[in-house]
């Protein structure tokens, strides 16, 4: 049985990679089948009525709450202006020194990593960072990847990544957080050095194509002006609760909501600003949720007693204990979480860490290590992922030509996270 699963989790990785079904879908229906194949009833316990579906679709309720109160938080950073104002400000304190304003556009790159991702993210400091950073000479592949390392800086900080992880593997916040500030250094150490390199490496190129680009945010300035100064803290707000008052991760990121609303605008303007952002919030939170229900059915399918009896004896003996083979392998495996592939942990990765929990054969902090440092290359790098195609096109390139350049830089973050990973919990 075992076998049959992991053919089934082939096709299922297949039926994605070609964009045959869309992730969640692909999820759901792999998820049922495995079930099926388990020996999983139809209804009662352990069953896939009542348990895959049932019981798996709400599972991950607090992640996708705090993806829609990050989604939320992100489009008052854009509509108050505070996003565009934080990265102006670096742009005019650079001038024209090019290292400089990548250096400035990667810190707020991170800022915002903090309170969302994908996409959004890329939007928020991209919009006005990556025609800057183009204008005064920086490449426009290392303008992109600028943007998406610096999200990637912010990605240990992101709150609801915390939640996502702390649901979907079973583990405490104060675990979470204690890995991803263990994480943190490499992901902006491997930032910092690729601006560095990059920009030096590449040199000076004059292009102008995105020149066009700059008149949304000219005139969104001309509309809202900056945004007050003490209105720029708003990212720093759920962090601060969060880490240094150990604030649960909901109240955090409503306190950073009602923080952006307070300093940013005026009374009688707040109910339709409120109600104006959180929908907008919700179609940008929309795909992720429905990815995220797909991935609690897969866990609740993948956890089903028959699943992990088939697959325990399958999963050991390919795993390494060792750890120095663990640093290994899993460092050499690491073009596997691209395209979508099998150790993404936002697709059928998150089944395989269900799996090697459910069978014992690494305590979840360990996976925990595993999937974290796997989802900074993901974040990055790989061509199919939202913000590393926006970011890509609107300065000009393909999601393939910053993949080749990033990847080199976030393989090492992911080594170091497997390091750290084995020295402590192995």
């Amino acid at each position: 049985m075992g076998v049959v699963i992991l053919l089934v989790m082939a096709a299922g990785v297949a039926a994605m990679l070609t964009r045959k079904l869309p992730t969640g879908f692909a999820l759901v229906l792999l998820a049922v089948a495995i079930a099926f194949i388990a020996g999983a009833p139809l209804t009662g316990e352990n069953s896939v009525l009542d348990t895959v579906l049932q019981e798996g679709a709400p599972a991950l309720a607090a992640t996708m709450v705090a993806i829609l109160l990050g989604s939320w938080l992100g489009k008052l950073l854009d509509e108050t202006g505070i996003a565009g104002t934080l990265v102006r400000k670096i742009v005019e304190f650079g001038g024209d020194r090019p290292v400089v304003v990548a250096l400035g556009v990667l810190a707020v790159s991170t800022l915002v990593g903090t309170v969302t991702g994908s996409a959004p993210a890329a939007m928020l400091a991209g919009i006005i960072g990556i025609p800057a950073m183009i204008a005064v000479g920086i490449p426009k592949v290392t303008a992109a990847g600028t943007i998406l390392m610096g999200i990637a800086a912010g990605m240990p900080f992101e709150l609801p990544i915390w939640q996502f992880f702390s649901t979907a593997l079973e583990l405490p916040i104060p675990t979470v957080r204690g890995f991803m500030l263990k994480l943190f250094p490499f992901a902006l150490a491997a930032a910092v050095l690729f601006v560095l390199v990059e920009t030096r490496r590449r040199g000076v190129e004059h292009a102008w194509s995105l020149k066009s680009a700059s008149a949304k945010p000219v005139s969104r300035r001309e509309q809202l002006g900056d945004a007050p100064w003490y209105a720029l803290l708003t990212p720093v707000v759920p962090l601060v609760l969060a880490l240094g008052f150990e604030v649960a991760i909901l109240p955090s990121m409503l306190a950073g909501v009602v923080y952006a609303l307070l300093t940013t605008t005026r009374p009688r303007e707040m109910n339709k600003r409120l109600l104006r952002t959180l929908y907008g919030a919700f179609e940008v939170a929309a795909a992720p949720m429905v990815l995220f229900i797909a991935i609690g059915i897969l866990l609740a399918a993948v956890k089903l007693p028959g699943a992990v009896e088939s697959l325990e004896p399958l999963v050991k003996a390919v795993s390494p204990q060792n750890p120095v083979l663990f640093v290994l392998v899993f460092t050499l495996l690491v073009p596997l979480c691209l395209y979508r592939g099998p150790l993404n942990v936002f697709g059928l990765g998150a089944g395989i860490a269900g799996v090697l929990i459910a069978a014992g054969i690494y305590p979840a902090v360990a996976v925990l290590g595993l999937a974290t440092s796997y989802n900074q290359v993901f974040g990055v790098s790989d061509p199919t992922s939202t913000q590393t195609v926006w970011s890509a096109q609107y300065a000009g390139v393909t999601p393939q030509q910053v993949m080749l350049r990033t990847l080199p830089y976030v393989w090492a973050v992911a080594l170091g996270g497997f390091c750290v990973t084995a020295a402590t919990y192995l």
